[in-house]
Formats: C-alpha cells, sequence, structure tokens
C-alpha cells in the first residue's frame, strides 16, 4: 500500500492515548520539519545573494532553485513521516509530473529559456534592454519570467519564453553609443555657416567623444522637400546619451536663431475628406 499508517483502530482508552500522542508526535515533527526546510532555504539564499563571485542575475536563479528545492525536499520527508512510501510517492510524482509538463509545455518553456538566458546572458540584472514590446531596467531574472521597471517607472512582468523569442537590444552592455540628430535648413540660407554654427557647437561640448573613428561629424545628408537636412553624427558614454541629446538639439536652435538660418516648419497634415464633409455640415447648421 502507498499509505501505512503503523497502528491499528484502539480497543480502549489507552490505546487511544497511545495513537493520539503518536499522532501529536507526527505532527509536530511534520511542522518541525516545514519550518525548518522553509528556513533553510531562505538562509541559503540569503548565503547565495552575498557570494561576491555571483553576479546579481546568477544569484536570483540559484537563490530561487535552492530554496524551492529544500522545501520540496522537506515536504517528501514530512509525508515519510506519516507512512508515506516516498519511494511509489516520486513515481507517481514523475508519472503526474509528465502529464502535468505535456499540459504545461509553456510554463516549462518559461523555465528553459530562463536556463539559457542565464547561460548565454544576454542581459544582466541592472541593463536596460528593449525586448517583447517592453523596454524597461531588469530587476530580476527568475525561474519562469524576468522582472523589469519602465523609464516612467511600472513593472512588467515578462514571461521568459517571450524574450527567449524575440530579439533583445542592450542599451547598457557597450559603455559607448552613437547617436544621430538630423537638423534641417531652408534652401535659401547659407548652408556652410549652417555647417560651421553646428560644428562650433559640437567643439565647445567635453562630453564628447573624441577617439580617431568616433570624433563629431556633421555633414549634409540629403535634400528634402522643405530644406536641406543636415546629419549630426557624436559619440558619448551611455550615461551622457540623452543629456547631450537634449543639450546639443537646444543649442543648435537656439545658435542658427541668432545667425539668422531658418529651419524649415514641417507643413500641416491635409484634414481628410470625411473632415472637410463634417466641416461643411457644421457650418451650414
Amino acid at each position: 500500500m502507498l499509505l501505512d499508517l503503523g497502528f491499528d483502530i484502539p480497543a480502549n482508552i489507552d490505546d487511544s492515548v497511545t495513537m493520539f500522542t503518536l499522532w501529536g508526535m507526527r505532527v509536530l515533527s511534520a511542522v518541525l520539519i516545514l519550518v525548518a526546510g522553509w528556513l533553510l532555504g531562505n538562509h541559503i539564499k540569503d548565503w547565495i545573494s552575498k557570494i561576491k563571485k555571483l553576479d546579481a542575475t546568477l544569484k536570483f536563479f540559484l537563490g530561487g532553485l535552492a530554496k524551492y528545492t529544500i522545501f520540496i525536499v522537506a515536504i517528501i520527508t514530512v509525508l515519510g513521516q506519516f507512512g508515506v512510501q516516498t519511494a511509489s510517492l516520486i513515481a507517481v510524482l514523475g508519472a503526474i509530473g509528465l502529464a502535468v509538463g505535456l499540459a504545461m509545455q509553456g510554463t516549462l518553456s518559461n523555465v528553459a529559456a530562463g536556463t539559457m538566458l542565464l547561460i548565454l546572458r544576454p542581459f544582466n540584472v541592472g541593463d536596460y534592454i528593449e525586448s517583447a514590446n517592453v523596454a524597461g531596467t531588469v530587476k530580476e531574472l527568475g525561474l519562469f519570467g524576468t522582472e523589469m521597471v519602465t523609464l516612467d517607472n511600472i513593472f512588467v512582468f515578462v514571461p521568459n519564453s517571450q524574450l527567449w523569442n524575440s530579439d533583445i537590444r542592450n542599451f547598457s552592455r557597450n559603455l559607448q553609443r552613437r547617436q544621430d540628430i538630423i537638423v534641417s535648413v531652408t534652401y535659401e540660407d547659407d548652408l556652410n555657416k549652417a555647417l560651421k554654427v553646428i560644428k562650433k557647437i559640437l567643439d565647445g561640448d567635453e562630453r564628447l567623444i573624441l577617439t580617431p573613428g568616433k570624433e563629431p561629424m556633421v555633414a549634409v545628408n540629403g535634400m528634402g522637400p522643405m530644406g536641406v537636412d543636415i546629419l549630426v553624427r557624436l559619440w558619448t558614454v551611455n550615461a551622457d546619451v540623452l543629456p547631450v541629446k537634449w543639450d546639443i538639439t537646444r543649442a543648435i536652435k537656439e545658435a542658427l536663431d541668432e545667425s539668422g538660418i531658418t529651419i524649415p516648419a514641417a507643413p500641416r497634415s491635409m484634414p481628410a475628406p470625411e473632415e472637410k464633409s463634417r466641416d461643411k455640415d457644421k457650418k451650414a447648421a
């Protein structure tokens, strides 16, 4: 039998006391084992999180795996206290696990994807990534999903399989990044003068990288319907990407205005035929 209680139905009061005492000891030991397993799992998780040689991504993953493995062992031990044949139980659980695994392929795929993400390391905890139609800072890589926080401080839980099956753009991996800013001037303005004005602004910003191949560049990018497009290409460290973009864009606008160079205004979009008819109906009313 799978379950063997280890005693017969009591025939008198003394046997009843013995039975309740036995069951009481079993229940007490079961509670102590579960509490000890939970505390030991949390202790092991905290100990793993303090290992300096492991990065944050691996700490979260291994800590959670160790915690729940220890607790499962504690549950199996408790079942053994009540006469459950653990060997048969493990076989039954294996069969159930196979059936559940077939029914929950999506969930298991998250575990497999989390393992592959942990091995290949396309990102680490603290990296800003974009993938699976979401962008944010990685807070934790778990067994089933990855916790992220967006720039506007919204918590996002992304299943690992979605990340694994999507392109991952890691904005934090490389220490330096390039960005392009497009500036347009009208055909009537002095193009060479505009180039010199923009070049002067770039020369005055000490945050720009000046190493060969990454030095700031100003060039004519093309001729559009409203004016000439000027490409401003520059390199900065990751932390300066947005501040430099904001500052340079504002400085270029103000410098061109002071130099009398006009930035062409984008034409307003023409209203759709349906909107025109509605406007006529309103005027007629």
